[in-house]
């Protein structure tokens, strides 16, 4: 029943309606971005005052998305999945200017003190029932918070450890928790530290690797564009079923990866001290650096690679291991480990801005703390497809209620 669900709305509706919007944004933006990526960084980075939002926005999507996501696609979709993952963060890019536009638009508070995110831009377009609008927003990002936040990262981190998954669900709590008591400055702080470094030495190790085999890249390529338009399931009497399925995991993991279209970075977003655009063109480089550098170079690795595995981590860990040797298992174990801290940090503070929209009550607050931190506790002995089934509805709930504001939000968007 679940896949089903999914099927329709992660498989069909929302690509369908992420192109259409994501198209609709290019046209009004006049394919600035696209005709001006130089002009488009210079805007991004012309000033320090939204850097750190952005680790903190970055920090909410390079995570295990951005590996075993990758993996993840590439089985269940086939090679073909990452073209469909390119083609999506392409598009989704409009889409990421214009949650990052509006969250400045219409953020609250004070110089040094901003705060604000999707729940408030849908507040304002629903005006009279604003805050149930936006209190329904704010639930499903808790909920994200909670079961992508959380649950994805440290089960999926997990499965290297073994019989050991609970004390290392045990260490990495007691991390999360260091982190997190420190409120927005210490998050802060730890993504502007961990995310550049990791993802420069992620980047670093897997450019070695493609470019010590150019035969392998060239067939990788290959297979990615080949089987994107594969009819071959027309063989077997399912008409279109491998360009379907190709779309549907390329899409929901690139979603599930640079999250464009949720509205759930948005929180970072809105603590900038950046104008719109400028905020809006950081949002644009979260995507590239997110989808069409990182996955991309991860799903190339394991392409060349072409190992066989069980589950999507173990996946990762063998292409690597096959490529470089017993440090390649360690370097994707340790990388998955701490994109999963910054990510579960930045989302543990995307859903605590949620709750902040719901109730100032501390008792809230505190509740919801013990609640993160449990689901991170247990999440070592959550695993299977069961688990991927439930994030990728809540994801694409997410976003189909997003992405009906953002057209409402539209003429807004410059």
């Amino acid at each position: 029943m679940l896949e089903r669900i999914n099927f329709v709305l992660g498989g069909i509706i929302l690509p369908f309606l992420l192109c259409a919007i994501g198209l609709f944004f290019i046209f009004k933006l006049k394919f600035f971005y696209i005709l001006h990526p130089v002009r488009t960084i210079k805007h991004a980075f012309r000033s320090s005052g939204g850097f750190k939002p952005l680790c903190v926005a970055l920090a909410g999507t390079l995570g295990v998305g951005n590996i075993v996501g990758v993996c993840s696609a590439i089985m269940m979709g086939g090679a073909g999945a990452v073209f469909w993952m390119l083609i999506s963060a392409i598009v989704a890019m409009s889409v990421k200017y214009a949650e990052a536009f509006l969250s400045i638009k219409h953020r609250r508070g004070s110089v040094g003190n901003y705060y604000g995110g999707a729940p408030y831009y849908i507040a304002d377009a629903a005006k009279g029932r604003g805050h149930i609008f936006g209190g329904i927003f704010a639930l499903l990002c808790i909920l994200n918070s909670l079961s992508t936040g959380a649950l994805v990262q440290i089960s999926s981190v997990s499965d290297a450890f073994g019989d050991k998954r609970l004390l290392f669900g045990a260490v990495f709590v007691f991390a999360c928790f260091l982190v997190v008591l420190g409120g927005e400055g210490r998050i802060q702080a730890v993504s502007s530290a961990l995310i550049p470094l990791l993802s420069l030495l992620y980047i670093g190790i897997s450019l070695f690797i493609i470019f010590s085999n150019p035969e392998g890249v060239c067939v990788a390529i290959s297979r990615i564009f080949k089987e994107a338009f594969s009819f071959k399931s027309v063989l077997g009497g399912g008409v279109g079923f491998g360009i379907s399925s190709a779309i549907r995991y390329g899409f929901t993991r690139g979603l599930l990866s640079n999250e464009a279209g949720c509205g759930s970075a948005t929180m970072a977003h809105a603590s900038s001290s950046l104008n719109p655009h400028s905020q809006g063109c950081l949002g644009i480089f979260e995507v590239f650096w997110d989808t069409v550098v990182l996955c991309l170079l991860t799903a190339l690795v394991v392409l060349i690679a072409d190992t066989d595995a069980h589950s999507a981590f173990s996946l990762a860990t063998s292409s690597f291991k096959a490529l470089i040797g017993p440090f390649g298992e360690w370097f994707i174990v340790c990388a998955c480990a701490l994109f999963a801290l910054a990510t579960v940090c930045s989302q543990f503070y995307y859903g605590e801005r949620s709750l902040r929209f719901l109730s100032r009550s501390r008792g809230a607050y505190f509740a919801y703390c013990l609640i993160f931190l449990f689901v991170c506790l247990i999440s070592p002995i959550v695993t299977g497809e069961l688990l991927w089934g439930i994030c990728d509805l809540i994801v694409t709930a997410l976003a189909l209620y997003n992405l009906v504001f953002l057209v409402i939000l539209s003429r807004e968007v410059k």
